[in-house]
C-alpha cells in the first residue's frame, strides 16, 4: 500500500514537471528564435507563431495594475493556490486517475507561467489559431496544459457527479 502511494506521488510530480518542462523549453526556443511581434505563418494564416510578452494574466487581465497588486494577484495568490492544490492531490488517495492527471496539468501549466512572471515580469505567448470566425488569443504551452486540465476536470465533474474532488 505504501509503495503504491509513493508510486502515485512520483507519477504526479513527473506529470507536473513534464508540463513545466515542455512549457519552459518551448518559451526558451521562441525567445531565442522568434523576434518580438514576428508573425510567422506555420499553416497558412490559420496557425501563427509569434513572440509576445504578456505582462498581465489571461488576455492581458491586470496588465495596468499597480506593481504591488500585480505581485499579489498574479504571483502571490497563484503560488499559494498551486502549492495547495499540489499538496492536496499528493495526499488524496481516493481520487480518480484522470482527475489527478487533470489537476497535475493545471498545476504544471500554472507553475510554468508563474516561472515567467517571477523571472521576467511577463509571460511569453507565441501561438495564435484562426479558423474562420474562430480566433484564439495568443497563448503558450502552459495555457494548453491549464486548459486541457480544466476541461478534463469539468468533464469528470459532469460525467461522474458523485466523484469527490
Amino acid at each position: 500500500m505504501l509503495a503504491n502511494k509513493i508510486t502515485k506521488r512520483v507519477l504526479i510530480i513527473l506529470i507536473v514537471l513534464l508540463n513545466i518542462g515542455c512549457d519552459q523549453i518551448s518559451k526558451i526556443t521562441v525567445r531565442k528564435t522568434v523576434s518580438p511581434n514576428d508573425y510567422i505563418q506555420l499553416i497558412s494564416d490559420n496557425f501563427i507563431l509569434t513572440n509576445v510578452e504578456n505582462t498581465g494574466a489571461m488576455l492581458g487581465f491586470g496588465e495596468n495594475l499597480p506593481p504591488i497588486l500585480k505581485i499579489i494577484l498574479l504571483q502571490g495568490i497563484p503560488v499559494l493556490v498551486l502549492l495547495t492544490l499540489l499538496y492536496r492531490i499528493l495526499l488524496k488517495t481516493h481520487l480518480n486517475k484522470i482527475l489527478i492527471t487533470a489537476f497535475a496539468f493545471v498545476i504544471g501549466g500554472g507553475i510554468g507561467n508563474l516561472i515567467d512572471r517571477i523571472l521576467y515580469g511577463s509571460v511569453t505567448d507565441f501561438f495564435l489559431i484562426k479558423a474562420g470566425i474562430f480566433k484564439t488569443g495568443i497563448f503558450n504551452m502552459a495555457d494548453v496544459s491549464v486548459t486541457l486540465g480544466a476541461v478534463l476536470i469539468l468533464y469528470i465533474s459532469i460525467r461522474y457527479k458523485n466523484i469527490k474532488i
